[in-house]
């Protein structure tokens, strides 16, 4: 099963996420779950980067996948690099909605 923490300040803005574990739907490279949870984290933290100026601090090994958000001084991109970060619970939300035995999101507030 893949374990994400999606980490919230107090305020409940995004701060991180952590990602860790196997689906086990399938066999490697042919597991579509581990595949598109890979596809959306990654892809976040490009998009973060890209759309937002905004290099997040990450961490990557097998099966586990660590972002955060340095702090960030413009109002307009920090509003875009929360957008995205919840754009991306919200694409994991519909694969766990879909997929529960593989993928089970978590919010941790710090």
């Amino acid at each position: 099963m893949v374990i994400v923490q999606i980490l919230r300040s107090p305020d409940g803005k995004i701060t991180g996420f952590k990602v860790k574990g196997h689906a086990g739907y399938a066999d490697r490279g042919e597991d579509i779950v581990c595949s598109a949870i890979s596809a959306i984290t990654v892809g976040t933290v490009n998009s973060v980067e890209v759309l937002a100026g905004t290099v997040m601090k990450t961490r990557m090994k097998d099966g586990f996948l660590s972002g955060s958000l340095p702090p960030i001084e413009s109002d307009e991109l920090k509003t875009k690099a929360e957008l995205i970060l919840e754009s991306m619970v919200v694409m994991l939300n519909t694969i766990e909605t879909s997929y529960r035995e593989y993928i089970r999101l978590d919010e941790v507030k710090k």
